[in-house]
């Protein structure tokens, strides 16, 4: 279940009768327990609870119903209960249905509220489900629950007006609830005369039977968009020529085109009806337009709605692009100024002439967030000035967006307006706030286009420049060119956002036609890039013409593996560097179990600074601020540099090679029974049977077989008709391919097609793939009668120690940085990863160490036997003699290269990336005098 459903099934129970029996498996279903589990709970045996009337869910919650009166005194109880603690409770929780009561045992929060009110606070249980999120978002109930019952309004709306849900009618749908959003604000907040007024006006002007719902709220549509002044002064004449009626007037002008043009509106059953009235009874000042925004774009959305309020983008993530984009700066002017008057004037006039641009905006969480902290600042100022009444000079048009779809673009406008209004009302007042608020500009600044493909120049021009194209109405521009009706008053632009990654393989043609665009002059490799490098281009491009800093979210793919050296000396050819960056973090939302995205943050400009900022996150979660000369394209401190894939070792160690591919049609190929059954039949075959080892046997533990024939072997091995027949299937398979490489492989079907190497004494097998999860990287030591398919990398009869290298953190993140991924798993590359991968000169005592430490982690494995090594090197429960014998790994190494430990990643890349620029500027010399494999 996700939050929405969750908060509905809350919703749901608290109207409910109250069963005292009852309610605690009712709560345990609500936040997404199985029917099974409850079944089991009912039972005394899964129900240890020690309290009357209580319910124990081990690892979870302590539940119990008591007499009227006695709820606080129960929740003791609860907390003071042997069981609560040896089952290891998250939340204990008591009600008498009249009274509620809750703890979180893990952060001391409590709830405590009438029962009919525990809904509000259903947030605090999202760990029952298995979301856990971070504060603001658990304290946003009212979004998730307003985002659900629109849905349910919307999709009943289109089951009755099925013509609406067409792609021609869609955008008039999404637009009226846009409509709806803003009256349900409005009638909540005083915007509009009285409280409640649109939906009082609608439940008592419209019948029962829904038959004229539609028609009442087309009047009130209508009423909001006709004058209610005539040459700056009140007259009623453009609403008599209207023909509004009496029960319509209370209704404000708006204007700014949210409800000019059609003002038709579907119809409504009665269902329909009471989910209407059912939203507008919701206390609509409670809106969050930082989270509100990017969840209800699912509404309206038929693919995301499925995953309806996993949509959103945390505020803490959020200002992890924009304080170092310019928000710390506008804070350390704020400090620096301290009372100076003249100071604190220069700062806020500074601040009326920044724009922010997003050009992927969705919503508008970045444009929110933005205008909202900079009105923080600018309140300051005013404070300081003794001016704290003084209405607000940043304008909403200075923050800018580009955004696809229409219903998120008119979202993200809609959301900027409140957001203005909630500032309005906090810092001067609800009076004041009202004052100004109505009518609204029909000023558009939100573009509805695709941002790869528009001029953002034409969008956010450079400073002092005249904007030629004019828009009539806020809500609705024409996708085939950007129009803004304000003249530009812009300083400072600041380019953010979070625009959409997509993989090469998961692009579209329309995506890759977006790409070539903007790469195809420049480069003949773009068909590899992530679709959001299209978005870093075009802000380097952008950067040339005005100034301008710019700080996207990436999937940090970007910058590792083969984009590296694609994008950036693109990026870098257009005098930008990069200002700033966040290394490698989860980017998380609101879904159950959500393991988020991995992504980066990367700041460019083309202004000549000092210093770079270089942000990460240390093992205990801290963020560590690092200074830089330079940040290279790995995001790490130092020289800009392309890891080039290299044909052998630049360190001298062993040779490493794929597997070998069979091309056999599977007759080559044997499972664990076939092998054993052929065996067993024909004994003088087994010479010929080996173990076939490729990443997936070999991480968990899949045990098969292959015929390895010898060229000096194949009479012999004829004799026997099991193997006939398999080399007979061989040959057929091959001369039926299409490839004439594979069907020319018929006359040999004994041998695999390409044969990479065999370990006359033993093989070191590295997984081609494998879980970024995975505290160290799979492998292991295989025996002279093994065979590694293409699926895995080998090292033939290697040293020992090199096992060692490869087990090491050092090697990890050195893989992670430089050979990419496959989604999010780490994607192996001899030629990038291992030739590349800078050791120093070794002595004999080196090598004799780590050949020691790879043998310990061998014989700790051993002794875990049979667990496999997806088993062993699950982070959470990885056994504690592994660990230990990882670390003295690490340990020995580590000293090798700086003579202590590494404290971070960070540092090993920074050390990592110094040494490869040394060998490689004397690269051929220094593999020369090393000696591979020795």
């Amino acid at each position: 279940m996700n939050a929405v459903e969750i908060e509905e099934a809350v919703s749901v129970l608290a109207s409910e009768p109250f069963d005292a029996v009852e309610f605690p498996f009712a709560f345990l279903a609500a936040f997404g327990n199985k029917e099974t589990t409850i079944k089991r709970l009912r039972t005394s045996s899964a129900n240890s609870s020690d309290v009357a009337g209580g319910v124990l869910q081990k690892s979870n919650i302590h539940i119990a119903t008591c007499a009227e009166g006695s709820v606080g005194e129960t929740l003791v109880t609860l907390r003071n209960s042997p069981k609560t603690a040896s089952n290891k409770a998250k939340f204990i929780l008591a009600t008498d249905g009249k009274w509620f009561e809750a703890e979180d045992l893990t952060s001391g929060e409590t709830v405590a509220c009438p029962y009919p009110e525990f809904p509000d606070h259903f947030g605090v249980f999202l760990p029952l489900a298995g979301i856990t999120t971070v504060k603001q978002i658990r304290e946003s109930s009212f979004d998730i629950r307003a985002t659900g019952r629109l849905n349910k309004l919307y999709i009943e709306l289109l089951k009755d007006n099925p013509e609406w849900a067409t792609a021609a009618r869609r955008p008039d749908m999404n637009h009226f609830m846009a409509r709806l959003i803003f009256c349900f604000f409005a009638e909540d907040t005083d915007i509009f005369n009285g409280e409640g007024l649109f939906t009082a006006t609608v439940n008592q002007m419209s019948e029962r039977d829904s038959s004229n719902t539609h028609e009442v709220i087309s009047t009130i549509f209508r009423a909001m968009n006709t004058r209610t002044t005539h040459e700056g002064k009140p007259d009623n004449r453009h609403r008599k020529a209207a023909d509004i009626p009496r029960w319509a007037d209370g209704f404000p002008y708006v204007n700014g085109g949210l409800f000019s043009g059609n003002t038709e509106v579907p119809t409504f059953s009665k269902i329909a009806r009471s989910y209407l009235l059912h939203i507008g009874g919701l206390n609509w000042k409670l809106i969050n337009p930082d989270i509100f925004g990017s969840m209800i774009q699912a509404v309206a959305d038929d693919d995301e709605r499925g995953a309806l309020g996993m949509h959103y983008t945390s505020v803490p993530n959020i200002l992890k692009v924009l304080n170092p984009l310019f928000l710390d700066d506008l804070r350390e002017k704020l400090a620096e100024a301290g009372d100076n008057a003249r100071k604190l004037l220069n700062l806020r006039n500074r601040m009326s002439r920044i724009r922010v641009f997003d050009p992927a905006c969705g919503s508008g969480n970045f444009l929110v967030i933005a205008y909202k902290q900079m009105r923080e600042i600018e309140a300051e100022i005013n404070k300081r000035r003794g001016e704290p009444d003084r209405r607000t000079e940043i304008p909403l048009t200075n923050f800018r967006g580009i955004e696809l779809r229409d219903f998120p673009a008119e979202i993200a406008r809609l959301a900027l307006i409140i957001a203005e209004y909630q500032c309005d009302v906090l810092y001067r007042g609800q009076k004041e706030a009202l004052a100004e608020f109505l009518p609204l500009d029909a000023e558009n600044w939100i573009v509805c286009g695709n941002a790869l493909r528009l001029d953002w120049l034409s969008i956010c021009p450079p400073a002092g420049t005249g904007v030629k194209l004019h828009a009539n109405d806020l809500f609705h521009t024409p996708l085939d060119q950007a129009q803004i009706d304000f003249e530009n008053q812009g300083g400072e632009t600041y380019i953010c956002g979070n625009p959409p990654y997509l993989g090469s393989k998961w692009q579209t043609d329309e995506h890759k036609s977006d790409l070539k665009a903007i790469f195809e002059r420049r480069t003949n490799s773009w068909k590899s890039l992530d679709y959001v490098a299209g978005w870093f281009m075009k802000a380097a491009d952008y950067g040339t013409q005005t100034s301008a800093v710019a700080a996207l979210v990436a999937t940090n793919s970007i910058c590792q593996g083969v984009q590296v050296p694609i994008l950036w000396p693109l990026i870098f050819k257009t005098n930008h560097k990069i200002q700033f960056a966040h290394t490698s973090f989860k980017w998380s939302n609101l879904a159950s179990n959500n393991a988020g995205v991995t992504v980066v943050i990367v700041g460019i400009s083309n202004r000549q600074q000092a210093v770079g900022r270089l942000y990460s996150v240390d093992d205990s979660g801290k963020v560590v601020v690092q200074e830089a000369s330079n940040i290279n394209a790995y995001l790490v401190a130092g020289r800009d540099i392309d890891i080039q894939p290299s044909k052998k070792s630049i360190s001298g160690t062993a040779y490493m090679d794929l597997g070998n591919m069979p091309k056999d049609g599977g007759n080559l190929l044997l499972s664990f029974d076939e092998a054993v059954a052929a065996t067993s039949a024909e004994p003088t075959i087994s010479r010929f049977v080996h173990d076939f080892v490729g990443s997936q046997e070999y991480v968990k533990g899949i045990v098969r077989r292959c015929l390895w024939i010898e060229d000096s072997e194949v009479d012999a091995a004829l004799e026997s008709k099991f193997v006939a027949a398999r080399l007979a299937g061989v040959r057929e398979m091959r001369l039926e391919s299409d490839a004439e490489s594979t069907r020319a492989f018929a006359d040999r079907p004994h041998r695999f097609k390409q044969i990479q190497g065999r370990g006359r004494t033993s093989s070191i097998v590295v997984p081609k793939v494998t879980s970024e999860t995975r505290p160290y990287l799979p492998v292991g030591l295989l025996s002279q009668h093994s065979i590694v398919s293409d699926n895995a990398f080998a090292l033939y009869d290697a040293p020992l120690w090199n096992m060692a290298l490869i087990a090491s953190r050092l090697h990890l993140v050195w893989i992670a940085t430089v050979c990419g991924k496959l989604e999010t798993r780490y994607r192996y590359s001899n030629s990038l990863g291992w030739n590349t991968f800078p050791v120093p000169p070794l002595t004999e005592k080196n090598k004799s160490d780590l050949t020691r430490c790879a043998e310990d982690i061998l014989l700790v494995r051993e002794a875990h036997f049979p667990a496999t090594i997806a088993d062993l090197y699950e982070p959470d429960t990885m056994p504690a003699d592994l660990r230990a014998a990882h670390e003295r790994n690490d340990e020995v190494l580590e000293r090798i290269y700086i003579g202590r430990r590494f404290r971070n990643d960070t540092e090993r890349l920074e050390k990592l990336f110094e040494l490869y620029t040394k060998m490689t500027s004397d690269g051929s010399r220094a593999v020369k005098r090393r000696g591979a494999g020795k």
